[in-house]
This record gives structure tokens, sequence and C-alpha cells, in this order.
């Protein structure tokens, strides 16, 4: 099966030749992928070299002048580097762009911790008006990047994982999904986490909702699960273990509820290692998932 980067850069390709308002904008990574694309729209398909924070700020430009573009590179260089570019130059401006990262949170633990951005979804959320996608599947993450570029001159970031679950679900850009329904709390799976939490949670009487697109958050979908399977909130994401508690928290603040939030920890591991073997390092495995769930629900 393809990944979510190698959907991407047809997908992206593509959208060069139906939209011409659409351009793509890189800083080395990924520029060998885009050279057919290159020959094709010249005038659209750019690489400023290894300069991040002038990555997003020629996305922005071009957003000034009308264009919608896609600017991508791993996630560590595209929001954390730059975040000053992002806030001031999108953000302060009120243009926007569609920030397309890769490599995720330790997709390549052998580029080491210059390389992993497990805290770039919190990052953002210190910002005003993005929408964040986080597909599990290359089908999601092609139907959520058209989404996003479609998506009028809003500021999108999609992230795009190694990590993907076995196979894709209908998404819509907005709504959370439900998967399985109980009656004794409610977990809900991020993006490429949703495997291992169906893997976890089976045989217990729990509802599981999807979540492909996490902001704005989907306090509805929320609220009515809660309504059935109880006020006890387990979400699941593949990036900094809590950053959608406040979140949950505000949408259940009217009523007694619980919430648990597991993703990647805040301590940095200094070994390189596999992607499964920091997926088991932070607890993101089936079997811990299931006793830090069980753990929380059965008390």
């Amino acid at each position: 099966m393809d990944t979510m980067r190698d959907r991407f850069v047809p997908v992206a390709s593509r959208l060069l030749d139906e939209d011409p308002r659409v351009a793509v904008v890189l800083a080395v990574i990924g520029s060998d992928s885009f050279e057919e694309a290159r020959r094709r729209h010249p005038d659209r398909v750019i690489d400023v070299g290894i300069r991040e924070q002038l990555l997003v700020g020629a996305g922005a430009g071009l957003a000034l002048t009308g264009m919608r573009p896609i600017v991508h590179t791993f996630a560590s260089f595209l929001v954390e580097r730059p975040f000053e570019q992002v806030k001031l130059d999108l953000g302060h401006q009120d243009v926007g762009a569609v920030l397309v990262s890769a490599a995720a949170s330790f997709d390549w633990p052998a580029g080491g911790y210059t390389h992993m951005a497990p805290g770039d979804v919190a990052l953002l959320d210190t910002l005003d008006g993005w929408t964040v996608h986080v597909p599990g599947h290359p089908d999601e993450a092609e139907t959520l990047l058209r989404h996003a570029v479609g998506a009028g001159d809003d500021k999108v970031y999609v992230r795009l994982s190694v990590q993907s679950n076995a196979a894709g679900r209908p998404v819509d850009g907005a709504r959370f999904v439900t998967v399985r329904e109980g009656r004794s709390g409610v977990v809900v799976a991020v993006g490429p986490m949703l495997d291992a939490v169906l893997d976890a949670t089976e045989g217990l009487d729990l509802t599981v909702l999807y979540a492909t697109t996490v902001r704005p958050f989907d306090t509805d979908s929320l609220r009515r699960a809660t309504e059935a399977a109880g006020t006890d909130v387990v979400i699941v994401e593949p990036y900094l273990a809590g950053t959608s508690t406040a979140a949950a928290n505000d949408t259940l603040a009217d009523v007694p509820h619980r919430v648990l939030g597991l993703g990647v920890g805040r301590r940095e591991l200094r070994r390189y290692g596999s992607l499964e073997e920091h997926v088991t390092a932070h607890g993101l495995d089936a079997g811990s998932l299931r006793e830090r769930i069980t753990g929380f629900v059965g008390r």
C-alpha cells in the first residue's frame, strides 16, 4: 500500500492541472517528486531551498495575490521552525494556505529529534482559526487534501503520516464518525490510531468515535456520544498526549465528566530505534492502550 505522502504528490500535481490558483511551495524536501509537475507548471512549483521561514513567507505572499498555496515539508520544519511566519505572515495578515506535513511525530526515527514533531498540533492550537486534518489512510489523505484546497482562503494543516489504518473510511472534513457503539464510555481515536484503538477495545462496552478533523473540534458528535455512553472520555492522539483534552472538557463543561488524554509523552526518547518501538514506548500499541483505557473507564 502506498503511504499518505506517496498519494500526496500525484494528487497535488493533479490539483495544479485542475486549478490555476494552486501553487506548490517546497523547501528541497519532496522537490524531486514534483519534477514532472514543475515541467508543466514552472511558475507554480517553487522550491525556496533549505529556508523554512521563507517557505511559509513565500506561501503567504502567493496567498496575498489570490493564489491557493500548498506548502510542504516535514512537520518540524513546517510548523515549529517557521512558527513566527505561520503566526504573522499567515495569521496576522489574515491569509490562507494549505500546510501539508510529513514525518508526523516520529515517522523517521533515524533522523533524530530534529525530524520529529509531536507538539505540532498543540502549537497550532495557540493560534486562531486553523483547521487541522489528521488522516488515518492514504484515501482519507486525498479526500482531506482536496477538501483543504477547496476551502476558500482558510488556514488548513494536513498532517500526513507513515502510520496508517488498514482501510480508509468516508470522511467529510468536519465530523467525527461513529465506528462502534457502547454504554460505558467514549474513546475518540484520531487518524492512524483507529486500528490500535479498535483492537484495544474489542469486546468492551465502549463507543469509538473516529476523528480525522480535530480542529474545529466536533463538539456535537462528542455530546451525542456521551448522552448514550456516559461522560468518561478517552482521547487517543498520534501526537502530544492531552492536546485535545481542553476541547473535550469545554464540550462537557456543563455536566460531570472525566477525560483521559493518551498520546506521545513529553519525555524525549534519545535512542533512535524504529517507528514501532516508539509507538510501544509511548504506550500507543493495542495492548498498552487496552490496559490504560480499562484502568480509566473501569473505575
